[in-house]
């Protein structure tokens, strides 16, 4: 008889943060249909299931709260014709939209 020490994995199994392709795909989209303004929900959400450390959710948040507050200081103005504000938008989607991709990457362990 086989003892289920003998086949059991070494490491916990991390928790997943998606169930599907789909799942991953709408996930990575929630930053760019929402311009930023939710960049740091599937790192919340990601955190509550465990999948990364609070601190990791904790610093997104900040994160956008920064660059959102960096680009209405730098252009106030709505006629403002200033790139900077766009390109720290641009930036923050890319970001994010490109991290909440990898959350389930095994390779990746900062914040895991």
């Amino acid at each position: 008889m086989a003892s289920p020490y003998l086949n059991a994995p070494l490491t916990p199994v991390r928790p997943r943060m998606y169930a599907s392709v789909a799942a991953k795909v709408i996930w990575t989209l929630v930053p760019v249909v929402t311009l930023g303004l939710a960049a740091a929900v599937p790192f919340v959400v990601a955190a509550v299931k465990g999948v990364v450390k609070p601190w990791l959710a904790g610093v997104y948040i900040v994160g956008e709260i920064a660059v959102f507050s960096a680009a209405i200081a730098i252009s106030p103005d709505p006629d403002d014709t200033n790139p900077v504000p766009g390109f720290l938008l641009v930036l923050l989607i890319i970001t994010a939209a490109t991290h909440t991709a990898l959350l389930d990457n095994e390779r990746i362990s900062l914040g895991k």
